[in-house]
């Protein structure tokens, strides 16, 4: 079995021992029912994780509270070292949600507009863009290879055409780390394909750290450095070669579970069954 490619990233960063995010001892409710219960996890620089787990295991609910948007009921959240409590640097996180994509096909922006929106902040809102700015969104846009799309209204782009718009308005603003929730969700198998490629891409070449909500467990394994299971508790591991994906994923889904790995195009990591 050839070694993943994750695993050989030829501009490998330095170790870095201070976690990017740090969650302890964390309870989460909604609705008075306790959806995620003692989470403990660090995730550091360069980390591209792939979260994984049944519906209504609480995956949502946890991306929620790691961005402020749920209240905690105890523990403690950090970013960059510094307590969620106390955070203001929200610039240095870019969140997609899962539900982006799905708004009024009417919509009068344009790509480029779309993506613009990105560079707005309390500090900046009501001033012209500047040059930095216009720069900042013709890389985003160039990045996620949709230039020739820019001038485009977003309502008439296609599903995954969207995604990638959505993602490049989340780069403009040049985060440390992205979230995302399931943003692959009713688009075909060669469009997701493409889009964890350049997730990849995005991870090795400007050294982001992603977390991503996945249904693909293949492209989980073959593409990540850490797999994030959740089912009200919080279990997460490295992806190694010597890790057992079964063993990971019963720890979530249950023992009466089998998965079928399909094949997937950096590596074949599993026989199909």
């Amino acid at each position: 079995m050839q070694a993943n490619p994750r695993l050989r990233r030829e501009n490998k960063m330095e170790e870095d021992t201070s976690p990017v995010l740090e969650v302890r001892n964390l309870y989460v409710s909604r609705s008075k029912d306790l959806v995620i219960e003692d989470a403990n996890f660090a995730i550091h620089r360069g980390d591209y994780v792939g979260i994984v787990g049944p519906n209504g295991g609480g995956k949502t609910t946890l991306l929620l509270a790691l961005l402020k948007l749920l209240p905690r009921e105890k523990g403690f959240i950090r970013f960059f070292g510094e307590d969620i409590d106390s955070f203001s640097h929200w610039e240095r996180v870019a969140y997609v949600s899962q539900d982006v994509i799905n708004f009024d096909t009417h919509f009068p922006l344009t790509v480029r507009e779309l993506v613009a929106l990105g560079r707005i902040n309390p500090s900046n809102f009501g001033r012209r863009f500047s040059r930095e700015d216009r720069s900042a969104v013709d890389r985003a846009v160039g990045f996620m290879d949709i230039l020739n799309i820019a001038d485009r209204r977003i309502g008439q782009l296609s599903g995954g055409q969207k995604q990638r718009v959505f993602v490049a308005k989340a780069l403009v603003r040049n985060p440390k780390i992205l979230i995302m929730d399931e943003p692959v969700t009713g688009v075909d198998a060669s469009t997701q394909e493409k889009f964890y490629k350049r997730l990849s891409n995005l991870n090795t070449s400007k050294g982001i750290t992603i977390l991503i909500v996945s249904h693909d467990l293949a492209a989980v394994f073959c593409r990540m450095s850490k797999v994030m299971c959740v089912n009200r508790a919080v279990n997460v591991s490295d992806i190694t070669e010597d890790l057992d994906p079964n063993k990971a994923l019963r720890w979530a889904y249950g023992e009466h579970f089998h998965f079928v790995f399909h094949k997937h195009e950096c590596q074949r990591m599993f026989n199909d069954e």
